[in-house]
């Protein structure tokens, strides 16, 4: 038989450095999650991210057992990334701030697709490209 489940909690954290403190400690202790085991597990797991925020969804049971999933780096982290920025424009209409390459915007979509509702890469290209557009960031030929 199945565990059953207390809750979901959707939490973002530095991969490979995450610690005990907020948004995690508050967010597992209020479950009475163990949150040094979760921290360990998570930093094993995501300790190539070295640092880079990652999306993560943690399945809590009534027995305060815990499963978690990883998620791949949200776009626009990636999208800071590949323009190297620290961040996106106020004024994304008016103000550009980096320039992305569409050879960029396509290895993105590769690391992103399974996260992401699209059918093909074509697509998945669509939807970075939008975001870079919606933070100021021009995506140029090359």
């Amino acid at each position: 038989m199945a565990k059953e489940i207390l809750t979901k909690v959707k939490l973002q954290a530095p991969g490979g450095s995450a610690t005990p403190a907020p948004p995690i400690g508050p967010a597992l202790g209020q479950h009475g999650v163990n949150i040094g085991q979760f921290v360990k597990m998570f930093n094993d797991q995501t300790r190539e991210l070295n640092g880079m925020i990652v999306p993560v969804e943690i399945t809590i049971y009534k027995d305060k057992s815990f499963t978690f999933i990883v998620k791949s780096p949200p776009a626009a982290v990636l999208l800071k990334e590949a323009a190297q920025i620290a961040k996106g424009s106020g004024v994304p209409n008016k103000e550009k701030v980096g320039k992305v390459t569409w050879s960029q915007v396509r290895k993105i979509s590769e690391r992103k697709q399974k996260d992401l509702n699209a059918f093909d890469l074509d697509h998945a290209d669509r939807i970075i490209a939008g975001t870079a557009r919606s933070m100021g960031i021009e995506i140029v030929e090359g």
